[in-house]
């Protein structure tokens, strides 16, 4: 009985640490991402369009442009769920009075905004919530999922 007690033991411990030693399993849209952002001209702000990476881990999607703190930069974070849509938090620096809207929008200043987006297998596309479309403009989104880089 002593032995059955402990070869069954040895057993569910190796199974633990197989277990254990599995890689999580990745969720649908993990990977490397490129991320095409293109603002429309409005008034007499102008348009541009910026091109950046962005990771999708754990299906948590992070993308940044420039450098933080500086003038032009951004970060774009949020959850895409296992259908594809998701709710982004956009944060950046204004670079340059002529590209930003609002009477305070000067180069330094902070902003944020949030973009809805869907992702779908390699592809996906997003919008900037322009809130009361008072301060905010057009914005859409590009998202393109890289190939697996090899080792």
């Amino acid at each position: 009985m002593h032995k059955f007690t402990f070869l069954l033991t040895v057993l569910i411990l190796l199974g633990s640490i197989d277990a254990l030693a599995q890689p999580a399993t990745a969720k649908p849209f993990d990977g490397n991402w490129l991320t095409k952002m293109t603002c429309e001209p409005k008034g007499n702000t102008e348009g541009y369009t910026w091109r950046f990476p962005g990771i999708v881990q754990d299906g948590n999607f992070r993308g940044e442009h420039g450098t933080a703190g500086d003038p032009g930069y951004l970060l774009i974070e949020g959850k895409i769920a296992d259908d594809g849509k998701a709710k982004l938090s956009a944060n950046g620096v204004v670079a340059s009075r002529k590209y930003a809207r609002g009477v305070l929008a000067r180069k330094g200043e902070e902003y944020s905004y949030n973009i809805k987006a869907q992702f779908k297998d390699a592809e996906g596309t997003g919008a900037r919530d322009e809130g009361l479309g008072i301060v905010g403009r057009p914005c859409t989104f590009d998202f393109t999922k890289q190939p697996p880089a090899d080792h």
